[in-house]
Parts: structure tokens; C-alpha cells; sequence
């Protein structure tokens, strides 16, 4: 089991920044990778970024990419995830999940390839 627990949501004005947190507990020696994913009312959930746990490898979503920084600390067993000129487009619920393998379909951007997630942490951007 692992258990994931996010902070760091709120609400402020476009052009602002955040960090998230995820703190992970349990068997995070089994992690392969960790994800954050969106969910804006209305809409699936969609990939923000990832990064291997063990090599650092970040991977970053389209409407995202430049913006926003993914980053992990393995001695905190903790991921980041650092939100630079947010928009109004931004606002959603944010999760960060944990694959504990490679999945060769969709590696670490798919919803399905990972195997616990985080309750959500809002973010509200407002114009």
C-alpha cells in the first residue's frame, strides 16, 4: 500500500504562482513513477506531468509545458509540482498518483497505468 496526501491548492489571480505537494508513505520503495493529473468540473481527468522516481525523468502535459515544474525529493519521499503564470484554464482539482510499474501503453501520462491516488487539492484561478 501506498498512501498519497496533497497540499498546497488555493485560489489567487492569473499570473500567480503555487507549489503542490504530495507526501508519500507506506511502500515507496515500490514506486515506479508519480503523476499529477487535473479534473476541471465537466471535463476527464487530465495528465499535468509525471516523473520517474528513480531517474528523475519529468514528462509534461502540452498545456502545461514551460509552465509548470515537477520535482521530487527521495529523501522526503515527497513530489512538487511548481505552477508558474497560471491561468484561468488552470483551475481543477489536483491529484498526484503513484505507478508501481512501467506500463508499456501510455507509460507514466495515463490515468489508468497508475495504481493509488491522492484526494485532490483545488486550485482556482481567477481572472
Amino acid at each position: 500500500q501506498v498512501q498519497l496526501v496533497e497540499s498546497g491548492g488555493g485560489l489567487l489571480q492569473a499570473g500567480g504562482s503555487l507549489r503542490l505537494s504530495c507526501a508519500t508513505s507506506g511502500r515507496t520503495f515500490s514506486i515506479y513513477g508519480m503523476g499529477w493529473f487535473r479534473q476541471a468540473p465537466g471535463k476527464e481527468r487530465e495528465f499535468v506531468a509525471a516523473i520517474r522516481w528513480t531517474s528523475a525523468t519529468p514528462y509534461y502535459g502540452d498545456s502545461v509545458k514551460g509552465r509548470f515544474t515537477i520535482s521530487r525529493d527521495n529523501v522526503e519521499n515527497t513530489v512538487y509540482l511548481q505552477m508558474n503564470s497560471l491561468k484561468p484554464e488552470d483551475t481543477a482539482v489536483y491529484y498526484c498518483a503513484a505507478a508501481l510499474r512501467f506500463r508499456a501503453i501510455g507509460g507514466l501520462l495515463k490515468v489508468d497505468n497508475y495504481d493509488y491516488w491522492g484526494q485532490g487539492t483545488q486550485v482556482t484561478v481567477s481572472s
